[in-house]
Formats: C-alpha cells, sequence, structure tokens
C-alpha cells in the first residue's frame, strides 16, 4: 500500500500524525507499505536561515504566547506517544525548506531511512530546540541517521532540489491540500489532521479491500 504525506517539520501535529501512524503500522504488520515523506512549506517566506521566534511570532501574531493553550494540549497529546515536546527550546523559527530537501534526498536512500531522517529532524526542532534551518544542523542529523554528511550538505545546495520541493507544494495545492498533516492512501482515500488511531486503520483497512486500479 502506498501511502504518502504532506507534512511541515514545524507542524507539531505533523510529529504526533508521524506517530500515530506508526502506530497504526505496527498494529498492521502484514501490510506491505511504501511510505513517502511530502513537503509543505507553512512559512515558505521566511528567511532561508529563519528568524528569532520571538521577534516572529510579535511580527505575525502580535502575541508570542499565541499558541500556549494549544502547545500544553500538545504536551498531554505527545506524552503517550512517546513525543516529549520541549517547546521552551524553541528559540528560532526555521525556514523549513532545507529540512524538505533533506527528506526527499534521504527517500532516494529508502522508505525507512527517509521516515528516521523526517522523525531525528522532528525531535532536534520539537525536543532539543535545535535550529533546523542551518544546513550544518540538518547535516549532523543525517550523519547521526547513517547517511553521508558531505553529500547531504551538496543535496540541500543543489536549486534542482529546492526547485523539486516547490513542484511537489504545486501539487498539493493541484490536489486541494491545504492543511497538514494530509495522508492519502493509494491516491484513493485522504484525510487531514492527527487523527485517532482507528481513523488510520480504517482508513488502511478500507484501501485494503478495494480492488487494484487498472493500470
Amino acid at each position: 500500500m502506498k501511502i504518502e504525506v504532506y507534512s511541515d517539520t514545524i507542524c507539531p501535529w505533523c510529529y504526533v500524525g508521524l506517530a500515530r501512524l506508526q502506530q497504526a503500522l505496527a498494529a498492521r504488520p502484514g501490510l506491505e507499505v511504501e511510505l513517502g515523506w511530502l513537503p509543505f512549506e507553512l512559512n515558505p517566506d521566511l528567511a532561508p536561515e529563519g528568524e528569532d521566534r520571538r521577534v516572529y511570532m510579535l511580527r505575525r501574531f502580535g502575541d508570542v504566547n499565541r499558541f500556549a493553550a494549544g502547545q500544553q494540549q500538545l504536551l498531554e497529546v505527545g506524552q503517550p506517544l512517546g513525543i516529549d515536546f520541549q517547546f521552551d527550546k524553541v528559540s528560532r523559527a526555521p525556514n523549513t525548506r532545507r529540512s524538505h530537501v533533506l527528506i526527499g534526498w534521504a527517500g532516494e536512500r529508502g522508505g525507512a531511512l527517509q521516515t528516521q531522517v523526517k522523525q531525528r529532524i522532528l525531535a532536534a526542532h520539537f525536543t532539543e530546540g535545535r535550529d533546523i534551518a542551518d544546513p550544518e544542523v540538518l547535516a549532523d542529523l543525517a550523519l547521526e541517521c547513517g547517511l553521508d554528511r558531505d553529500g547531504a550538505l551538496a543535496a540541500m545546495a543543489d536549486p534542482r532540489r529546492h526547485a523539486e520541493v516547490q513542484s511537489l507544494e504545486v501539487q498539493a495545492q493541484g490536489w486541494g491540500i491545504s492543511g497538514v498533516p494530509t495522508f492519502i492512501f493509494e491516491r484513493r482515500h485522504a484525510f487531514s489532521g492527527a487523527q485517532p488511531l482507528e481513523v488510520f486503520l480504517e482508513a488502511m483497512d478500507k484501501v485494503g479491500r478495494e480492488a487494484p486500479l487498472d493500470v
């Protein structure tokens, strides 16, 4: 089963959605899955180096604590999923383009590795407060996942890969995707949001029962 996920690496609910998808896959161990992570930049107009988070929050929302209630909810949701949200450590509002380039590059080396890199970037941002706009930080994360550090830096500097991210985001617009995370199953069934485990299982089972499309 092909599962494609549009998400962003600064979206906490995307982190929750990843964890719930992993729960669903663990509950269906016999299901063969081709999983791919696709880019959706929530703040594409940020400078490549990102911005101080307090300055960004004041500039965009006029309130540095705009999401305090939502963050408290995320702490409660994330804990049983093994997600250690440490929002106080996040001091930068990063531009996520390079992180998406890195995830796409990792995907060329295998779906499991791509998921590992995706999860590592999310943890670096939300738990460790690292600056995931910084290519050096991202290259270190790639190395932690067993990838070549210099190769990761070269990929993130390649304008053709940046153009590919933009092309996939145009595809998302064409598919009517306006929020993340969005989970797409065999390009037949989709839903948005970090839904409960039962929703994932229902979608997977429904698509699994349907006859394959004619090629």
